[in-house]
């Protein structure tokens, strides 16, 4: 049976993990507790942790076991079980979905057994934890993507949305949050405020500067003056769809839209689509940073980057040429 602090007042089954506080339903602060709770985590999080839930208690319901409390041995039998259709990563985070859940309503979680770690840890030897990156969109992809693009106003707004996105590295979900009053355009370039992002969930917020390029076809301020121009955008969403006739509307584009919009102009440029994804944008700003011989410390000011360790993943990339051993040996 799945208690009442997991479900949410408009539904019937184990959907949310958000815990409601137990006071009485006359206290008129109630609903807002109940939401400043959900603000705890990002919607993302919680999206993906209700679903997770929701699957285990499927399997268990199916299995004709309890999910909560859920036994040690239901749970490393379910990760084992999951094991053989989904990455380490997943595994991990219906584990998490699961603790959550538990501590909800002041259960100790199952997962912290022994029989769950040494599972998991077996799981994790078995299957490996590398990461399958994406391809980094270099400098001189950007510039054949650029090249790909439309005459267009969908081309307008694609041309903007790769560029500032890599010269911004940002993440998908920073790129699509941008209103135009988050972008301040000065005699050194663009300032972007940021928010909010996936590292400052209490939304701090961050500037980014965008300096003005080299080249005017690929520079990020000019080219996205340029689409705020065309598109006769005075305030609000900075990224919008179009439709197929060249209507723009004011619905803001999708991390998914982003994804798109890449691997699109990507297979344009005539490179393996497969290979790249929004992220593309971000991990191709820090590895061509890399390359030009930027520091650790400039690119992870630009990237937002709280981990030296995150961000030398596209260093390593990046400068696995420059300065190689190898060259020295004299073949």
């Amino acid at each position: 049976m799945i208690p009442d602090a997991i479900i949410g007042p408009e539904q019937s089954t184990g959907a949310d993990i958000v815990p409601l506080p137990s006071l009485s339903p006359a206290v008129p602060s109630l609903e807002q507790v109940r939401e400043y709770i959900r603000a705890s985590k990002a919607e993302s999080t919680l999206r993906g942790y209700q679903s997770d839930w929701r699957h285990f208690c499927a399997w268990s319901e199916a299995h004709g076991l309890c999910p909560m409390p859920a036994k040690a041995e239901s749970v490393a039998a379910y990760i084992a079980e999951c094991a053989g259709r989904l990455k380490v990563g997943s595994i991990q985070r219906r584990l998490n979905a699961i603790a959550e859940a538990h501590k909800a309503v002041g259960l100790e979680s199952p997962t912290h057994h022994a029989i769950v770690v040494n599972t998991m840890k077996g799981i994790r030897r078995t299957l490996g934890t590398a990461a399958t990156q994406k391809a980094p969109a270099l400098t001189d992809d950007i510039r054949a993507m650029v090249d790909a693009t439309d005459a267009g106003i969908i081309g307008a707004r694609d041309r903007a949305l790769i560029l500032l996105g890599f010269a911004g590295a940002f993440r998908r979900s920073e790129l699509v949050s941008l209103d135009l009053e988050d972008c301040a355009f000065g005699k050194d370039g663009l300032t972007v405020t940021l928010r909010r992002s996936k590292t400052d969930q209490a939304g701090a917020g961050r500037k980014i500067g965008i300096p003005y390029g080299s080249n005017p076809e690929t520079c990020p301020v000019r080219v996205l003056q340029a689409w705020i121009e065309q598109a006769g955008i005075s305030e609000g969403t900075l990224f919008r769809s179009i439709n197929r006739h060249g209507q723009l509307h004011a619905v803001r584009l999708s991390g998914i839209d982003v994804a798109r919009v890449v691997k699109k102009l990507i297979r344009r440029a005539g490179l393996d689509a497969v290979k790249y994804a929004g992220h593309s944008l971000r991990a191709g700003h820090a590895t061509s940073a890399a390359i030009a011989g930027a520091s650790e410390r400039s690119i992870m000011n630009q990237t937002g980057h709280r981990s030296v360790h995150m961000v030398r993943r596209y260093i390593r990339d990046g400068s696995l040429f420059r300065e190689n051993s190898a060259g020295k040996l004299g073949l």
